[in-house]
């Protein structure tokens, strides 16, 4: 298991950049609901509605990822492509937080951020996808 020391080292580094970022989501939330005095809900303010739903979609989208990305590296993923896959997925999330933040954020942020975040997916998607069919293939 010592060979697989790094490869799971670069998992753990953008699992813990991912979870940097739903921790300032976190915070930003409960600032929002300090200075709006809100303690559960969104009280009717658009902000707080907005941002509350940046952090509900970075926990739909970065537990499968890491789960998907942890099963590639057990199966043998080169370090360099979960150092790829990792950066452009935490860049995305981080843009697509960012948007969120925000009150009155462009649309290209989310755009970007969620577009960056999808291929990493994508690509990881497709990677265990086609290695699952080849083996199952007897390849």
């Amino acid at each position: 298991m010592e060979i697989l020391t790094p490869v799971f080292s670069a998992v753990g580094l953008y699992a813990a950049l991912n979870m940097m970022i739903l921790i300032w989501l976190a915070s930003e939330t409960g600032k929002l609901r300090r200075t709006h005095k809100v303690a559960v809900g969104d009280g009717g303010i658009k902000h707080l509605t907005r941002i509350i739903r940046g952090h509900a979609n970075a926990i739909e989208n970065m537990p499968m990822f890491f789960i998907l990305l942890i099963i590639a590296a057990l199966l043998g993923m080169p370090v360099i492509a979960v150092h790829v896959l990792g950066i452009v997925f935490t860049i995305g999330r981080g843009l697509h937080a960012w948007h969120f933040i925000q009150e009155d954020a462009s649309f290209k942020t989310r755009f970007v951020g969620f577009g960056l975040s999808l291929l990493a997916q994508l690509v990881l998607l497709v990677g265990l996808l086609g290695h699952g069919l080849w083996v199952m293939m007897g390849g």
